[in-house]
């Protein structure tokens, strides 16, 4: 049994999400793009080798002409150009052409390299999304934006790109260790903040559930997270306009991130950035004071940081100076209108990215609480 969403690209139909349990339809979707005769390159990380490629591989031998398997050493500071060269190599070697297909199996990370070497190898071809992390099931692999990072600065290398299909396997959540499963909860959090308030409070009312990985529970949390994601994206693909929302609390979060040579994962990072914004937004008076404070305090619950130890609130500014996301010279940060409403802000000044950052820097009073 799976469930099913379109994703419509200039008002037309572009490609679905698959939301299911197990690898077991895989196949018989794939068999949609008349699979055969093409060779497929399964693309996959340490670690998601070790949990799902047998098992994938296994599931397609026989339904194509040939099923390879290219891994690489799993982690961010991976996320480079060389990976993709690697990749490209090998595809050479198995002469792949513009007709055969590359498959995604993995995190954010594999999600964004095996786009980004789908679309420049041979000006192009097809890839397919397989994530198996909360964060990519959830944010990263719908949209079509793919890329790597350059000399530690995020995403700086990319292109979008929009997959034939994105097949959402829940189960695979359950074998996530716990810190990588909540730092992909700040993602789906986030989009209960930007754009429905009720998403929100039902990820309150589930806590318990959702701490138990409870499948159905689950299943719903990221058919829920999607179609926020889905409203955006369609409305903006390439992120003109409102898909900028998206990334409420990631200026100061990837800021963060490179600071701390990525030894935080993503999510926590984009945690602290999210609680920075809404910092700012209570002081500018767009959110109370008791809703900043509700805001901050939930990701608690969730095993996300609120504050952080070692960081210079200077750097951390400057930092955000070299963010992809600025627009002439001006900063598109996000802040939060209320619980569920966000807005792009080009007007925020240094002087409150400091004093976000200080708000969020661990001190003696915290150590004493």
């Amino acid at each position: 049994m799976a469930d099913r969403m379109t994703i419509n690209y200039e008002k037309k139909p572009c490609y679905d999400i698959v939301f299911t349990e197990d690898f077991e339809l895989l196949a018989d979707e794939l068999a949609a793009y008349d699979i055969k005769e093409r060779k497929l390159a399964v693309i996959c990380d340490t670690n998601t080798k070790r949990l799902f490629a047998e098992t994938v591989v296994s599931l397609l031998t026989g339904y194509c002409k040939k099923v390879i398997l290219h891994a690489f050493p799993a982690g961010e500071e991976n996320k480079t150009l060389d990976t993709v060269r690697d990749i490209y190599r090998h595809l050479i070697e198995e002469k792949f052409d513009r007709k055969d297909m590359l498959i995604a199996l993995g995190g954010g990370v594999v999600g964004d390299i095996t786009g980004f070497a789908a679309a420049t190898y041979l000006r192009g071809v097809d890839f397919v999304q397989i994530p198996t992390t909360l964060i990519a099931q959830s944010d990263s692999s719908i949209g079509g934006k793919t890329g790597v990072d350059f000399d530690g600065y995020k995403n700086m290398v990319g292109a979008f790109n929009m997959p034939k299909l994105v097949y959402m396997n829940v189960g695979a959540l359950k074998e996530l260790d716990d810190r990588q499963f909540y730092a992909g909860f700040a993602e789906v959090m986030k989009h209960g903040l930007i754009k429905d308030a009720l998403f929100y409070e039902w990820l309150l009312d589930h806590m318990y559930e959702i701490h138990d990985r409870d499948l159905t529970v689950l299943h719903e949390m990221v058919m829920r997270s999607c179609t926020v994601k889905k409203l955006v994206v369609e409305k903006d693909p390439t992120e003109k306009g409102d898909r900028a929302l998206l990334n409420f609390g990631h200026t100061i979060g990837h800021a963060i991130e490179k600071a701390k040579h990525f030894t935080l994962m993503h999510g926590e990072c984009i945690s602290l950035g999210m609680v920075a914004a809404a910092f700012i937004s209570w002081k500018r008076e767009n959110i109370s004071m008791e809703e900043y404070y509700e805001v901050r305090d939930m990701f608690v619950p969730f095993n996300l940081p609120i504050s952080i130890e070692d960081i210079d609130p200077n750097e951390i500014l400057a930092l955000t100076k070299s963010d992809k996301k600025m627009d002439a010279g001006q900063i598109k940060f996000v802040l939060l209108k209320k619980v569920g409403k966000a807005v792009i802000d080009r007007s925020v000044t240094d002087e409150e990215i400091l004093a976000a950052v200080q708000e969020i820097l661990f001190s003696d009073e915290d150590a004493k609480q």
